[in-house]
């Protein structure tokens, strides 16, 4: 895996400009914040993205692959606000589960998401080398 820098470019801040990989690709779906038993424990933001990539890294693992396999991951969110206001608790849960690989990312905020309650959603994919 190459991460990608143009010359003369400014160094991106908790996500990559783009990344060169071969491999084994392994996608996960969109990750909300309920457990396995499909169930919330929090409306709080941060905790929800705690267990929305607890819940990637879940699915990546049933993929034989790892968070620093994770080559593109975007998060879909209900209030953009929310989301700038949660970032040193997303900061923290970030490094907790996913550690200090910062791959290419995108945040999108969105009108809704399909389950009433969730708060962000986020989706990866990985590349596994061979």
């Amino acid at each position: 895996m190459d991460f990608l820098q143009p010359p003369g470019w400014q160094r991106p801040r908790g996500y990559a400009n783009g990344i060169s990989a071969s491999g084994r690709m392994v996608f996960v779906s969109g990750m909300i914040g309920w457990d396995a038993a499909c169930q919330f424990h929090t409306d709080d933001f941060a905790g929800q993205v705690r267990q929305a990539l607890e819940n990637v890294v879940a699915v990546l693992a049933e993929g034989g692959a790892k968070p620093e396999h994770i080559v593109r991951m975007t998060w879909y969110v209900v209030d953009k606000n929310e989301y700038v206001n949660a970032y040193p608790e997303i900061g923290v849960a970030y490094r907790e589960t996913i550690g200090r690989h910062f791959p290419t990312m995108s945040a999108v905020q969105v009108a809704g998401l399909v389950e009433d309650r969730a708060r962000v959603e986020i989706e990866v994919t990985a590349v596994v080398p061979e």
